[in-house]
């Protein structure tokens, strides 16, 4: 970037070559006039360039008073350098969109020559809906900033996913809003998010299927062992005589304990791959998980269900399922409720969750497992499960009032069974 500063005289103390005096009778030749303008042409168009391209600080014109000194507002050669050397797009935008500044990495992105941006508009690079977003965004600007995420369409036709931060600037010279905004190239980042995504959907799935070869592992070898023993052992007490009283009693106690052991591995291969949401579906399921959670811990759950006519693809009910799971689970550890409310509604294109309790509440910034320094995944697991399935959660907790989850899962992105 140039440093000196760029001298420009007026038309009226312009240099001029040297005219020769014309020959009596003759007039200068065309060619020459053309020629003259041409040199000024160039010479104002230097000017405006090097204007344009921040290289200026000052203009000085040379007049019939003497010199007089413009000084550019805003000219600053170290910010010019800042800017110009970001990895990110900078402009300047008035409240109707003109840019009245870019830097070259603006440009870059959307693959258009730096002189054709500055004094276009941003609308250009913006689809219909984006515009209309940015329009609002620059009102609510105006006294604090903010953040959108949107698709720039370069000039090659491609589109380039941003985020863009606005902020209100003060002008020195004219009271009209203009704003300042940093572009940031979001390519890497959703790529990155991509790849993290369906990394954790491949661990869902092998998640998924190491616990059905364990539930099925359970279920046909282990519970049929128990199964097994427990009959030994009722035949071994029934062996017994009366005069035996202390073994006949042991015999007993041993097999009561095999008959708690085998119902609670039945239980955990159920809660591992549940056959009635395989076999029943999601109704049948979310009745019979609310109720072995009440057996279990004592909490009353009021459960109300749509009616539904058709199966949900296999996924979206695994994924409701294992969310009530772990509400559940949550409600059990930490929440010290009274009673539980569970709906499950089907409406305006989504299948809809909503799990409530009035328990203790807790801090949504936080998970709720790290009071005890332990665990801290059940919420981040939820939000995964449900985003898988092209859905979406929300958490809201008040302390000492209960939690309350939100789940929706788009029913036009999924296919219906009907098995």
């Amino acid at each position: 970037m140039n440093l000196a500063r760029h001298r420009r005289k007026s038309e009226a103390g312009s240099r001029k070559p040297e005219a020769r005096p014309p020959r009596a009778g003759l007039r200068p030749a065309p060619s020459r006039e053309l020629a003259e303008l041409r040199i000024r042409l160039a010479d104002a168009e230097a000017t405006l360039h090097a204007i344009r391209c921040g290289e200026v600080d000052a203009v000085v014109v040379a007049g019939q008073r003497g010199d007089r000194v413009f000084t550019l507002d805003g000219a600053d050669h170290a910010y010019r350098v800042l800017i110009e050397s970001m990895n990110e797009g900078a402009l300047t935008l008035t409240a109707d969109k003109t840019i009245i500044y870019a830097n070259q990495c603006f440009a870059k992105m959307v693959k258009c020559p730096l002189k054709l941006v500055m004094g276009g508009s941003l609308r250009s690079f913006l689809s219909a809906e984006d515009r209309s977003t940015l329009r609002l965004l620059l009102k609510q600007a105006v006294k604090s900033g903010a953040k959108i995420h949107l698709l720039l369409h370069a000039g090659d036709g491609s589109q380039l996913p941003v985020q863009i931060s606005i902020r209100p600037l003060v002008g020195k010279v004219s009271n009209r809003a203009t704003f300042g905004l940093v572009v940031t190239d979001m390519t890497v980042a959703r790529r990155n998010e991509t790849m993290l995504r369906t990394l954790t959907q491949r661990i869902v799935q092998a998640q998924e299927a190491e616990r059905a070869r364990v539930s099925f592992e359970l279920h046909d070898h282990i519970t049929q062992l128990l199964c097994a023993i427990l009959v030994r052992s009722q035949t071994l007490a029934d062996q017994l005589s009366a005069r035996d009283g202390s073994l006949k009693k042991e015999a007993a106690k041993l097999h009561e304990l095999l008959s708690e052991t085998a119902e609670e591995v039945e239980r955990i291969s159920r809660n591992l791959r549940p056959g009635v949401l395989e076999h029943l579906g999601l109704v049948a399921v979310l009745h019979a998980t609310s109720t072995e959670f009440t057996e279990r811990t004592g909490v009353p759950v009021k459960l109300t269900t749509a009616r539904l006519t058709t199966r949900l693809p296999a996924d979206t009910e695994l994924t409701i399922y294992r969310i009530l799971q772990e509400a559940f689970k949550n409600v059990e550890l930490h929440a010290r409720a009274r009673c539980v409310a569970v709906n499950l509604a089907k409406r305006d294109g989504f299948i809809r969750l909503n799990i409530s309790d009035d328990g203790i509440g807790f801090d949504t910034g936080h998970h709720p497992a790290r009071r005890n320094g332990k665990g801290g995944l059940g919420l981040l697991g939820m939000r995964e499960r449900a985003a898988y399935v092209g859905g979406d959660i929300k958490v809201k907790s008040v302390h000492r009032v209960g939690t309350q989850i939100d789940v929706q899962i788009p029913l036009r992105n999924v296919r219906e069974d009907r098995r």
